[in-house]
């Protein structure tokens, strides 16, 4: 299968991607004291794939049903991102996968829906062989389970536009092994 993106998408991919790095590289920069290229490095690697492969997870699955899918970031939001980061915390949306299809199933639906926070477990699991190397890669290692651990889980939550609430809606007992996965993967980064 090939992956169909546009100029549009990247232009929009990049955007979020470099806005929501800056964003925890302030956040961060409270807590590693390094220079501000080096915080900028573990966030754009570690956030920055969590973010950008949650995303690409959901589109690729949704074309192999067959649909229209392509990124597009949130301007707001992103500003709201880098401004709450002055403010000590982030609150973060940088976009979403747009998805057009004529129809889609709710087994469709879910399965796209769960493809991003399997994905951010994935890269959790990734992560963790950086932990226990040493200096700057030991850092992107902590980071990067705890980052991915926190976005699975909260992309989890069964309500709004997140994506639990499609897979509960799809198979409930889906739903209940996919949590348990992510409940044990944040756990899991708690005790690193």
């Amino acid at each position: 299968m090939q992956l169909k993106t546009s100029k549009t998408e990247i232009t929009h991919i990049f955007i979020a991607w470099l806005a929501i790095s800056v964003a925890f590289t302030i956040v961060l920069s409270r807590w590693y004291h390094q220079s501000w290229v080096s915080i900028f490095i573990i966030s754009a690697v570690t956030v920055g794939f969590a973010f950008i492969l949650h995303e690409l997870a959901h589109k690729v699955v949704a074309q192999k049903y067959g649909a229209w899918s392509e990124f597009r970031m949130a301007p707001f939001m992103l500003l709201v991102a880098i401004v709450t980061a002055f403010m000590g915390f982030i609150f973060a949306a940088p976009g979403a996968v747009m998805i057009s299809a004529p129809y889609l199933t709710k087994e469709e639906s879910g399965k796209i829906a769960v493809a991003g926070p399997m994905m951010n477990v994935a890269l959790a699991f990734a992560f963790l062989p950086l932990t226990f190397c040493s200096g700057m890669t030991e850092q992107i290692g902590d980071f990067g389970v705890m980052i991915n651990a926190w976005l699975a889980a909260f992309n989890m939550i069964p309500v709004s536009v997140l994506d639990g609430k499609k897979v509960f809606a799809w198979d409930r007992r889906v739903y209940g092994a996919a949590l348990s996965i992510v409940i044990i993967v944040l756990v899991m980064s708690m005790m690193i």
